[in-house]
């Protein structure tokens, strides 16, 4: 059974659909009355399963929030309650909390899904009542005023491998985020993956890492003010090394991963904030380190806090030094 719930209107619509055999079987109406239901034979169940894909897709598209295995009552409940966990950034509370994934085929079953990230407005740095904060993560407001996309997962081992026929990882695991890259690896791969698909890819600046990694949240962690072993891979989980990207829940955006594991880069430069609002920041125009961000399997618990910024020069591998891609909307 696959569920749907309209989450901005007042009317409460929803829409309950499933499949059994050749019959696909739809019940639409209002929470707290009884739905109508409109069943429709097709010569197979397979054409049946098409059509409800396609139901499926018009009706996410035009607001409908998917839900499985929960009521319409049930969901509307827990995402009220979702949404006002760690306090929604501004423009995000009333946002429709459904993630939109592409995807690009990278040859051999290798597929690079990225989730569409909303223009929004966000308090970048933490303030200075924030525990473990460091004095470079001056509190300020970014608008960035363009979507974009963001890697579901950091870069894995199998997606390197199928753009640069080599793995550099410590580590080994095609589902093992990549590791020992430089800044510099960064862009060779970047460069040689858009020479060879639909193009756009890049690293995040450090501004969209944040807004991406904080998803409308304000608190340290983008799932509370505490971090323990089983919300991500950092010093205190003692496993001592990367682990598959995707093994702790995503963020509200649907990004897996951006506390600990593997510290990623960012396009910038590392350098001061700036004291007052910006827009679409794109740091320093020189410097000698590039930034990375979300720590990693290594380091202790604050470097993996959303705000924390690290640093390194851009010719330097480590192994806990991965990365997370983003693109441009063309």
């Amino acid at each position: 059974m696959r569920r749907f719930e309209f989450s901005k209107s007042s009317s409460n619509k929803f829409w309950e659909v499933d499949v059994k055999g050749k019959t696909l079987n739809v019940t639409f109406g209002k929470i707290g009355t009884k739905g109508q239901s409109k069943p429709k034979d097709f010569a197979t169940p397979e054409k049946a399963k098409a059509e409800l894909e396609k139901l499926i897709k018009e009706k996410t598209s035009k607001g409908y929030v998917e839900v499985s295995g929960k009521t319409v009552k049930e969901v509307k409940s827990a995402a009220g309650k979702k949404a006002n966990a760690g306090g929604m950034g501004k423009g995000l509370s009333k946002a429709k909390k459904q993630v939109k994934v592409a995807e690009e085929d990278l040859g051999k079953g290798v597929k690079l899904e990225m989730v569409l990230v909303p223009a929004g407005k966000f308090m970048m740095g933490s303030s200075r009542s924030k525990e473990d904060r460091d004095d470079n993560e001056v509190q300020h407001e970014v608008t960035l005023t363009k979507p974009y996309y963001m890697g579901r997962y950091a870069v894995t081992q199998e997606q390197w491998e199928a753009v640069m026929e080599n793995n550099p990882s410590t580590v080994k695991g095609a589902a093992l985020p990549v590791t020992d890259v430089s800044w510099d690896d960064c862009q060779d791969f970047i460069k040689k993956l858009n020479a060879n698909s639909s193009g756009g890819y890049r690293l995040p600046t450090e501004a969209e890492w944040e807004y991406a990694c904080k998803a409308g949240t304000t608190t340290a962690y983008s799932f509370g003010n505490k971090i323990t072993p089983k919300d991500a891979n950092y010093y205190d989980s003692k496993i001592d090394k990367p682990v598959a990207v995707g093994s702790y829940k995503p963020n509200l955006f649907g990004l897996y991963d951006m506390h600990g594991n593997v510290r990623e880069w960012c396009e910038d430069w590392f350098g001061d904030y700036p004291t007052g609002a910006v827009t679409d920041p794109q740091g320093p125009p020189i410097g000698e380190s590039r930034i990375l961000r979300g720590g990693s399997f290594d380091p202790n618990e604050c470097n993996a806090r959303s705000s924390t910024r690290t640093y390194c020069v851009p010719s330097y591998p480590f192994d806990f030094f991965g990365f997370r891609l983003a693109r441009t909307i063309r």
